[in-house]
């Protein structure tokens, strides 16, 4: 089910099917259009010539040729207009329409890029805004991952209702950490980089990343027998998260795809009472499950993990689950706004 955005050149993607961007007569163009006829090879355009052609917010599709993928999915997006005349219907047909036919060649993964948003002048925001809500609507009905590909972090905006909160919060962590925690703030491309610095000193560890040396001086009494140590494990991950989706009177499928989370790995997390996630797994499933900050740095811990102000990725968590703010993917807009991981 996942969504997730990535910074790659989309004609190198190696999944089931890329969509194109395409013009009406669906012959190549510029921009993506122009970049997947090329990387194709002659074949593609061969076989577009046979399609007559595509009308606005629908889609066709033809082989992948040449390209890394089985199949390419062509569809044209609406030219903006000022936003009166039908655009955003038409750009999430383009979405739609466009997972409708990979489900039908049985796609179990799809790159889209932004559509629209280039030379036919479409708002980023807007068009990232289209393009999520048509994802997610039709996601929520069908086992798919779908990629939104972007050439460059700075065709990347969101909207500034979206970064000013957070960047507000990230500013108010940063002015009050003692001087070794603070986020140094540089300004490289009109974008906001955040480099962290350590908050530990060099050579000391978190969490157990390097054994203690042993202390030679202290007494030690043997254990003549594993039967002597008499003490009872604490809960584990696994059994955390699947008791909070008992508690919440979650299903399963409604649990993982509100994290972003693939069915196989939650499977595999179901049937393995030691399974350790990732740190990005962890707060995912927070999110989903609508934990408050206690509860999620409690399950955070079963896997191994905490929440530092040291750390960019933990500020942007802290900041949307302080205030009750759960949609995954508006934090994972955020996260891949801020050059962070995402979530799922």
């Amino acid at each position: 089910m996942p969504i997730e955005i990535v910074q790659n050149d989309i004609t190198t993607m190696k999944v089931d099917a890329i969509v194109n961007a395409a013009r009406p007569s669906l012959l190549g163009g510029g921009g993506v259009d122009g970049a997947i006829h090329a990387a194709a090879g002659p074949g593609l355009l061969a076989e577009c010539r046979t399609l007559g052609g595509c009308r606005t917010g629908e889609a066709k599709i033809t082989g992948g040729h040449e390209l890394p993928c089985r199949y390419v999915i062509h569809t044209v997006g609406p030219v903006w207009e000022g936003g009166n005349s039908g655009e955003e219907a038409l750009l999430a047909s383009c979405y739609r329409t466009s997972l409708e036919l990979a489900q039908e060649k049985d796609c179990q993964t799809v790159a889209f890029p932004l559509i629209s948003a280039g030379a036919y002048g479409y708002p980023k925001d807007q068009a990232l805004r289209v393009a999520m809500e048509s994802i997610r609507a039709f996601l929520a009905e069908h086992e798919m991952t779908v990629y939104l590909v972007l050439r460059s972090r700075s065709s990347f905006v969101l909207s500034r209702r979206q970064l000013s909160g957070v960047e507000s919060y990230i500013n108010e962590v940063y002015t009050g950490l003692p001087g070794e925690d603070r986020l140094r703030i540089k300004q490289i491309s009109n974008t906001s980089v955040y480099c962290m610095e350590p908050a530990v000193p060099d050579g000391e560890t978190v969490f157990g990343s390097r054994e203690s040396e042993p202390d030679h001086d202290m007494c030690v009494t043997p254990i003549e027998s594993p039967g002597a140590m008499d003490f009872t494990l604490d809960e584990s991950f696994q059994q955390m998260l699947l008791r909070k989706i008992d508690e919440r009177g979650m299903t399963d499928v409604a649990c993982y795809k509100r994290a972003n989370i693939d069915r196989r790995l939650f499977s595999r997390i179901r049937s393995d009472p030691e399974y350790q996630p990732s740190k990005r797994t962890a707060v995912a499933f927070a999110v989903a499950l609508e934990l408050d900050l206690a509860e999620t740095k409690e399950l955070l811990e079963k896997a191994g993990f905490a929440l530092s102000r040291s750390n960019l990725f933990d500020v942007i968590i802290e900041y949307f689950i302080s205030r009750r703010r759960y949609d995954v993917f508006e934090i994972n807009e955020v996260l891949f706004a801020k050059d962070q991981v995402t979530l799922g």
